[in-house]
């Protein structure tokens, strides 16, 4: 298989083009699926605490082939342990869960800013690793003025804004905006609404074009515009295509195509983190 992409944030910290999605990805079939994951390639898998899946994310690690240290695990803070005190043990727990001497990659998974306690939670993760318990620090979801407080007030800057990126919602100026800080962003929800994302004569056309699948046209897609998609897949055939779709090449064209399928309200739940809580 080809070597996947990397991108490199402003610290020199680099992820892989195509991580593994683990969102419901839990208990034994959790943990087989993450190993063969890892097995077939994959070097960077997405968790969070509030996934409580990452006993089964730290299993399947363990269990593949592949030595620890290559392999790149993302999770996240949730929100009800902003404050620094519930921050520092929710941090350690996800270690032990893990089963890691240290979080290669913890995010903060929302900035809830009606509870305004994100600042907090960043100076934790900062404090973390100082300590040497997390190993790079970042965001998800956070907006332009979030970033800008947390760098403003800590003098730190995130590694990765994880934030819905998908063609119905294709986030080019937040994309553009971390591109210039040096901070890499992560698409959750890559896909968008599959089903009917995957049907748009444009993707098809794309993906025609190219002799592959309209998912792996989309994967393409976000490897062409510089964003890090992390893909759920339990099989190993759809693990295997999205891994494969980051050696495509895309074109300007075929890219702006795609892009212009965004719409106003592309949103998946509405969640805006200007307003959205996540506990």
């Amino acid at each position: 298989m080809t070597a996947t992409p990397l991108f490199t944030a402003h610290n020199d910290f680099r992820l892989p083009a195509v991580g593994l999605g683990t969102y419901r990805l839990n208990g034994d079939a959790g943990a087989r699926a993450v190993s063969a994951g890892i097995d077939l390639g994959y070097r960077l898998v997405d968790s969070a605490f509030n996934y409580e899946n990452e006993g089964a994310v730290g299993a399947g690690v363990t269990a593949s082939g592949v030595d620890q240290s290559e392999i790149i695990v993302a999770t996240k803070l949730p929100g009800r342990h902003h404050a620094a005190d519930k921050a520092r043990v929710s941090i350690e727990e996800s270690r032990f869960r893990l089963g890691a001497d240290a979080t290669d990659l913890h995010l903060i998974h929302w900035p809830n800013p009606s509870v305004d306690l994100y600042v907090e939670a960043w100076q934790a993760l900062i404090d973390a690793q100082a300590r040497g318990t997390v190993r790079q620090i970042g965001v998800s979801n956070f907006l332009p003025e979030h970033l800008e407080r947390i760098e403003r007030e800590t003098g730190q800057r995130p590694v990765v804004n994880q934030i819905e990126v998908h063609p119905y919602f294709p986030q080019s100026e937040a994309i553009a905006l971390h591109a210039e800080r040096g901070i890499l962003t992560v698409a959750w929800s890559p896909l968008g609404r599959a089903k009917e994302l995957l049907r748009e004569p444009v993707i098809v056309e794309v993906a025609e074009a190219h002799q592959i699948s309209p998912a792996q046209a989309v994967i393409a897609w976000h490897v062409a515009r510089g964003t890090v998609s992390i893909p759920k897949a339990s099989s190993v055939e759809h693990q295997r295509a999205n891994l494969e779709a980051a050696s495509v090449v895309l074109d300007a064209a075929e890219v702006e195509a795609i892009t212009g399928l965004g719409k106003p309200d592309g949103r998946l739940f509405g969640a805006d983190p200007a307003t959205h809580e996540e506990m």
